[in-house]
Formats: structure tokens, sequence, C-alpha cells
């Protein structure tokens, strides 16, 4: 019983918003880029984001999961203006040193979702949030708090995106991937060790043997289109796979496209 008691505490422990920033290390940012190949999540998705930012006349983006800075980069790269904001200071630093390397200086802000609105005062076109990021928020309290904060900084005709990998046919069929779009690098296997109704644990594994793990909620599909309404926005349009006629079982990734106006 003692046994069950602490394996129950740990897994208590893991399923915790703050959890990430602990996971997130050093040496797992400094591979991150590996991870992501940035030339492999150019070819998969290709100018979607651009293009749908500036169809809808957005100028001034806030890269909410910046990470190492891919999506910030690419947008400032085609004339977007871009703030870059994530929870981890590790990937804030690397992010920067990947924008020097390309002769861009990015702007970026260390802050908390739940608390966005304390730290920053500007209001934006679009919001993006990508990258699966908001599933490392595991209490529901923590996911309508930090959408009310994305509403918060949109300017009144703005727009959210936010993405999420196929959590729906995760649990109901098991795992599959293309591994064709945001986790291209193809000398690294990251697959799930764990699936559960309230926690999935993917695990990275590099040709230098070392592994990482990463804990997230499986947010299913319809639940976080009834979030983002939740949170007020009035029109949603979710693409699978960037397109817009999408299979179910056939998709890896959903992007939402929250209105607010």
């Amino acid at each position: 019983m003692e046994r069950d008691k602490n394996n129950n505490d740990g897994m208590e422990k893991i399923k915790n918003t703050d959890h990430y920033k602990a996971q997130y290390q050093k040496d797992f940012v400094d591979k991150w880029d590996e991870l992501i190949d940035w030339e492999g999540r150019a070819e998969g998705e290709g100018a979607f984001f651009i293009n749908l930012l500036k169809n809808k006349g957005k100028n001034k983006i806030l890269d909410l999961a910046t990470g190492t800075g891919y999506h910030s980069v690419t947008l400032m790269s085609a004339g977007f203006e871009v703030h870059s904001a994530d929870g981890s200071t590790e990937m804030l630093h690397k992010a920067w040193e990947n924008g020097r390397k390309r002769n861009l200086v990015l702007r970026t802000i260390q802050a908390d979702w739940r608390w966005l609105t304390r730290d920053i005062k500007e209001r934006y076109d679009a919001v993006i949030c990508l990258g699966n990021s908001f599933t490392h928020l595991f209490a529901e309290p923590d996911r309508r708090k930090a959408l009310a904060e994305f509403y918060a900084v949109l300017k009144s005709d703005g727009i959210l995106i936010i993405d999420q990998r196929n959590y729906d046919n995760m649990l109901e069929t098991g795992y599959s991937s293309k591994h064709k779009y945001y986790y291209a690098g193809d000398r690294v296997k990251a697959e799930p060790v764990h699936i559960s109704d309230d926690l999935v644990i993917f695990e990275y594994c590099f040709p230098d043997q070392s592994s990482y793990k990463l804990n997230m909620y499986p947010l299913r599909k319809d639940y976080c289109c009834g979030l983002l309404r939740g949170a007020g926005f009035q029109k949603i349009t979710t693409y699978g796979d960037f397109q817009k006629d999408y299979g179910i079982k056939q998709t890896d990734f959903f992007i939402h496209v929250a209105e607010k106006q």
C-alpha cells in the first residue's frame, strides 16, 4: 500500500502545470533544434501561418510559446512585428541566439501564461501558441485562466492561433504519426511511453543515447474548442495538418484559429 501511495504521489507531482520548467533542462534545450529540424518543419507547414496572418490583415504578433524561436524568426523574416514569450528562460536564451545567427534581434519576454497581463501591457493583432505547448497546462482552472489572458492581450479584432496533437486518436486507437510536421528530425525518436486519460508522457531519444521526457495533458479537440468559446472567442476554425478538409483519423495536429470579434 505504501508503494502504491508513493507511486500515486509521484504521478500527481508530474501532473502539475509548473513541472515543465524542470523538464526543459539546458542540455535538452540545446538539442531541441535537432528534434524540431527547422528545414523539415518549414517544408511540412510551408507558408501556412504567414498566409493566414496576412490574409486576415494581422501584423503585430505575440508568439507565446516561442521555444527556440522557429516561428518568431520565420514571421519576423516575413516582415511581421513579433514579440517572443516563453515560460522557460533557457528556451528564450536559445531563441535569441537563433535570431542573432539570422541577423535578427528577438524581443523576448519571460512570462507565465496565467498571469500574462502582469508582464505584458501591449495589445496584439494575433497571438500564437504553437508546438502543442498548451497541453503543458494540467488543471482546468489554469487552462481557463491562460485563455482569458490570451484574450485580454488581443486587440478587439484579434485572433488566437493555437495547436494541439490529435489526442482523440491517441486515446482511442493508440499513437501513430507521420513525423512530417512538428518533430521532423529524422535522427530523433519521439513517442509516448505513457498514455492515459489525464496524462501523456513523451520520450525523446537522441543519437548520443540521451533521452528526455515531457508531460502533457491529452486535450480532446472538441473540449479545446469549448474552452476557446468559454473564453469569449466568437468564431473558431479548425485545420487538420494545415488543411481545412481533413480526416480525423489521419491527422497528427489540429490548428485552431479563434477570432475575438
